[in-house]
């Protein structure tokens, strides 16, 4: 059976997250926008990883940082923007998730290598996306942290 050509279609448009001590990786289709950091407005939450809600083309958006609801200390820094992920259903269309830069673009393929390295909760793998590691989050998981963070009377996730 001959070898079949590589193809486009065997590539994943991905995007590198930057965090403050680590990247993740996603399909670029789970990025609905980029924006600029603006603070966010306070709702209430006690959770050290709800940042408040910020404006989104009209529409509040929670916004989290992913480090924080691992458990790990909010980061800080100087070139922070926001990616405007898309989220679980009518409940929770699109929420912002902090960043520490900008966004590089990946092409993952079948070559794309699993590495053993220690996993923060909200991680489901890492890889290595070229030179750089990179971790897979589980974004359908930090999604319902903040759906269940967000409502009243609800147990507030680390």
């Amino acid at each position: 059976m001959p070898e079949r050509a590589f193809s486009r279609r065997d590539t994943l448009s991905t995007l590198l997250l930057p965090l403050a001590e680590r990247q993740l990786i996603v399909p670029d289709v789970a990025v609905a926008e980029l924006i600029g950091y603006r603070p966010g407005v306070p709702t209430g939450s006690l959770a050290a990883w709800d940042l408040g809600d910020i404006t989104w083309r009209g529409r509040p958006l929670p916004l989290v940082s992913f480090e924080a609801a691992c458990g790990q200390p909010l980061p800080s820094g100087e070139r922070v923007r926001i990616a405007v992920m898309h989220g679980i259903g009518p409940r929770l269309p699109f929420f912002g998730l902090l960043l520490q830069g900008i966004p590089r673009i990946f092409r993952a393929d079948s070559q794309l290598s699993y590495i053993d390295v220690p996993l923060a909760s909200l991680e489901l793998a890492a890889v290595l996306a070229g030179n750089d590691v990179a971790r897979v989050p589980d974004l359908d998981t930090l999604a319902e942290v903040i759906l269940r963070g967000r409502l009243p009377g609800a147990e507030v996730a680390p």
